[in-house]
């Protein structure tokens, strides 16, 4: 697939049709490089599963021939599944100092930090990943230090923009390299490979300075009262933004979550956040008078056991609001997240607590290129091709229809699995490969098709069922059936349906031939296939049946 030194081939393994679980492959002559390894988080449909990732069994099959992981910036979809799959892949490591710091933690905590190779490269350098030359490109985003990567080999060059924007104030780290960005659009681009999460959006995406503006003036209403900030831990700009606002109105500042202080952390030992005031932990927080402190929360997205959830539940240790304080959303709805964002606020609005949202008020800017700062960025570039990734179909097609109004000679709207050949001529899907998802189950990392998960996901949609009898040696009953429900019906000796249950065993052991009293297995198997007939039509449900034959 990859031995030609004329073409570069490009698989989107995670992060091509949907939000997250960022995972892409370039392969020349023999080799792959891998850019970013990210997550998603479970969800309705992933009972039981805190963290998804992308199946990387295709590139596992090649692990020898992976020269290395290059990460665009320190976000979880791009980073999160680094210490869950590198014992897989057994790699380099590459990524500029802030995301090498979270990364570094992440290791350190997955037991794998003495053995992952990880290499910190300034910002703006460059890797030497033969037969891959590899290029930081500074842009900005909702954190410090975001790159594109220009990817070049003998056959072509190839920018994969990451997560960006172009903020003409980004408060916190470098601005945009417009000059790089030139450069590169002087010598050539084959493919711009470049998130599509915006790009349904008229306009630009906003600034962080403008967001400083109207926060500032946002916080001079709250004068009383407790007053709680939620907002993305990773965003340092905002943390700094929010820290000048409080220190405006004369209130300290708390940070309640602990990935806001791994953050906070990482950035001051970085030079970032340095001319603030150090924060104030929970338990200072807590007795602050009300009025004299602003707290910034984890929890935007309604993350179960983040800080807000749990101070929206009352199960929080040290944090409490009550009726007159006020909660603010600086950070947009993640889709998908909805469900769980509306629980948490409803619970603050029945304890009398004021929410705004970006709907609101001013009080968030996306860090995704809406559609004029994709179009500057084609003008600047000058890519042949334009590959959409990083966002559900319609965003994908969005930036398709929007790339070739914008006169880019070729457009390839794709999906996860795709072999796409990145030619020095024209470029076009060749092939396909196979795709999944892998999550964490407890402690043990495994695809979700296996049928321990497929029966789980059964358990919890439809109950259990579980049926134990005791034989004599002439197949007959000695005592009552023993029925144990979970989710079918309410177990009581009284209920109807569970003599009824009992006489349909009764029943069946009464017309089984002498041949078929003899054999455990069948005896099983006529019951089981009973009670899924009897379950359907009396409860409309399929349980997981269980059926126990003990001989006496």
């Amino acid at each position: 697939m990859t031995k030609s030194k004329s073409e570069m081939i490009f698989i989107p393994l995670g992060g091509t049709g949907e939000i997250g679980m960022n995972l892409n492959l370039y392969g020349y002559e023999g080799k792959w490089l891998m850019v970013d390894l990210g997550v998603t988080f479970g969800e309705t449909s992933s009972r039981g599963f805190e963290i998804i990732m992308p199946d990387p069994s295709f590139i596992i099959e090649r692990k020898d021939d992976l020269v290395g992981i290059v990460l665009t910036h320190a976000h979880e979809d791009h980073i999160g599944a680094v210490p869950y799959l590198w014992a897989e892949l057994r790699c380099p490591i590459y990524a500029t100092p802030f995301t090498a710091a979270l990364v570094r933690h992440k290791l350190y905590d997955a037991g794998i930090h003495k053995e992952a190779i990880l290499h910190e490269i300034p910002v703006g350098g460059t890797i030497d990943l033969n037969p891959f030359r590899v290029k930081y490109v500074t842009l900005t985003h909702s954190i410090p230090e975001p790159n594109a990567v220009l990817i070049e080999t003998d056959a072509g060059r190839v920018l994969h923009t990451g997560d960006w924007k172009f903020d003409p104030h980004p408060l916190v780290g470098d601005d945009v390299d417009r000059n790089a960005l030139a450069e590169l659009g002087e010598l050539g681009i084959d493919a711009l490979v470049c998130d599509s999460t915006n790009a349904m959006e008229k306009g630009r995406s906003g600034s962080e300075g403008e967001v400083r503006e109207s926060l500032l003036k946002l916080v001079q209403n709250y004068p009383e009262g407790r007053l709680a900030i939620a907002c993305f831990a990773s965003n340092i700009a905002r943390l700094e933004t929010i820290a000048i606002a409080a220190k405006t109105i004369g209130r300290r500042v708390g940070l309640v979550g602990r990935s806001l202080w791994r953050m906070n952390e990482i950035a001051r030992d970085l030079g970032y956040l340095k001319n603030l005031d150090p924060f104030l932990s929970e338990q200072e927080a807590a007795l602050m008078a009300r009025n004299k402190v602003l707290l910034i929360c984890t929890g935007s997205q309604g993350e179960p056991m983040a800080a807000l959830s749990r101070i929206s539940n009352g199960t929080h240790p040290h944090i409490k609001l009550q009726a007159g304080d006020s909660v603010v959303y600086s950070s947009r709805m993640i889709p998908g997240n909805e469900k769980a964002i509306f629980a948490v606020q409803n619970n603050l609005v029945k304890m009398g607590i004021e929410i705004l949202t970006p709907k609101d008020e001013f009080t968030h800017v996306s860090g995704h290129p809406s559609q004029d700062e994709l179009t500057q960025m084609y003008q600047w570039v000058k890519p042949r091709c334009v590959i959409p990734v990083h966002g559900e179909a319609r965003h994908l097609l969005a930036q398709g229809r929007h790339a070739k109004a914008c006169q880019v000679p070729e457009v390839i709207v794709t999906e996860n699995g795709a072999v796409i050949r990145i030619g020095p001529d024209y470029s076009e899907i060749i092939d396909t490969v196979p795709v999944g998802r892998w999550a964490m189950d407890g402690k043990t990392l495994t695809p979700l098709t296996k049928p321990l998960l497929r029966m789980r996901e059964r358990v919890f949609s439809n109950g259990f069922l579980a049926i134990t009898i005791a034989l004599d040696i002439k197949g007959l009953l000695r005592g009552d059936p023993q029925l144990s429900s979970f989710g079918v019906w309410d177990y009581d000796p009284e209920d109807e349906e569970w003599w009824s249950a009992c006489e349909l065993v009764r029943e069946i052991i009464a017309g089984l031939t002498p041949v078929e009293r003899r054999n455990d297995k069948v005896i099983m198997e006529i019951i089981e296939a009973a009670f899924r007939k009897h379950t359907r039509n009396v409860f409309g449900k399929k349980p997981l049946i269980e059926v126990n034959v003990i001989r006496v």
